[in-house]
This record gives structure tokens, C-alpha cells and sequence, in this order.
């Protein structure tokens, strides 16, 4: 059984959380369709080239059809001129969506949370708040997570809270509403409060 750790409001050790045990059962693949959705969904959709029909230019028959020794050719706009349009290329007008299902979003993010607890990278705390609003104090609040980076997730974000997270380059600052599969899985470490990782957890 997975368990997440419990930190004091320095940040230190004091104690465990067990995460329940039917997360150790949830199909990896839930992730992996989560975040391919999730990175689908980011997706500019900006490529876009144009067919012959919408190439300026290329009213004119270049040369005669015959006696020049040639290919036949119709408009200097055509996908095999150089200057033509193109053949079968991108379109602005794709849809890259793709559909999971609520629960499959859910599954997804347990999945993540729990691999958290699996490698001893969550962590919970009772709030998050940094009253100074300063950077320097949100980077030592972290200082004590052994962690490349860190997820922190509060209930409801105040301001000096968000201006001390703002600029900290080894942390993101998400709302509980906020929390998803991808943003779980892509950072080394999760800050979870006690209030939003109760209601995380909490069994149907």
C-alpha cells in the first residue's frame, strides 16, 4: 500500500497517510490516454498550405501544348512547378480533440498521484501559504523537498501566495480544480493540502 508523506509547516517529516489500496489496481494505461489527449488538445492547428485553386498567378497556358518537346502543362501553378500549390498538404481546419471519458480522467490522475506515493514524492501538508509574497521564501519553503521540481496544490490560491510562486521556477502553483493527470505526472514531486488531498482520496 502506497502512502503519502506528511510534513509539518517547515516542511519536515511527521509522519504517513495511506493512500487506499485500490489505486495500486488502476490500469497505467488511463494515463497514457489522458495525456495524449491532454497534449492533443494543445495543439495550435496553425499549419496551413494552399492547393493550386488558391495560389495567385498561373492564368495563362505557359506554352503552346505542342512542338515545344515538353510535357503538357496547364498553369505554372501546379504541384509539380516550383511556385505551385500543394498536394494533400496540412489544413488549418483539423480537429485534433480527443475524447476521455470522465472516469478515465479520474483513474488518470489517481494513477499519478499515486506513483507519487509509490516513489516518496507526495507530500501533504496542512496549508500552503507564503505571507511575505516574496520568491526567496516560496524557494525555501521547498528547499526541504528532495525534488527536481514540485507540484503545489492549495484549495483556493490568495494573492501573495500566487505573486511568491509566480516567478519560482522550480515549482507550479495550481488551484485544487486545477489538479489533472498531466499536471500530476509531469512534475517530480507534489505539495498537496490536507483538505484537497482528503477530498482527492476520498472513496465513492
Amino acid at each position: 500500500m502506497s502512502k503519502a508523506i506528511v510534513l509539518d509547516n517547515n516542511l519536515k517529516a511527521n509522519g504517513e497517510i495511506a493512500l487506499p489500496a485500490s489505486y495500486s489496481e488502476i490500469d497505467p494505461h488511463n494515463l497514457y490516454l489522458y495525456v495524449k489527449s491532454y497534449q492533443a488538445a494543445l495543439r495550435a492547428n496553425t499549419a496551413n498550405t494552399k492547393t493550386r485553386a488558391e495560389v495567385s498567378g498561373g492564368g495563362k497556358k505557359p506554352y503552346a501544348q505542342k512542338g515545344g518537346g515538353r510535357a503538357r502543362a496547364g498553369s505554372t501553378r501546379s504541384p509539380i512547378w516550383v511556385g505551385g500549390g500543394v498536394s494533400h498538404g496540412p489544413k488549418a481546419n483539423r480537429n485534433y480533440n480527443q475524447k476521455v471519458n470522465k472516469k478515465q480522467k479520474k483513474l488518470a490522475l489517481l494513477f499519478a498521484i499515486n506513483e507519487k506515493a509509490v516513489n516518496g514524492k507526495l507530500f501533504v501538508v496542512d496549508s500552503v501559504a507564503i505571507e511575505s509574497g516574496k520568491t526567496k521564501d516560496a524557494a525555501a519553503y521547498l528547499k526541504n523537498i528532495d525534488a527536481r521540481d514540485a507540484l503545489v496544490v492549495k484549495e483556493l490560491v490568495d494573492e501573495k501566495t500566487f505573486y511568491a510562486f509566480r516567478n519560482e521556477p522550480n515549482s507550479y502553483l495550481v488551484e485544487a480544480h486545477e489538479l489533472n493527470g498531466y499536471t500530476a505526472a509531469a512534475f517530480d514531486a507534489i505539495v498537496i493540502e490536507k483538505s484537497v488531498f482528503e477530498t482527492l482520496t476520498k472513496e465513492d
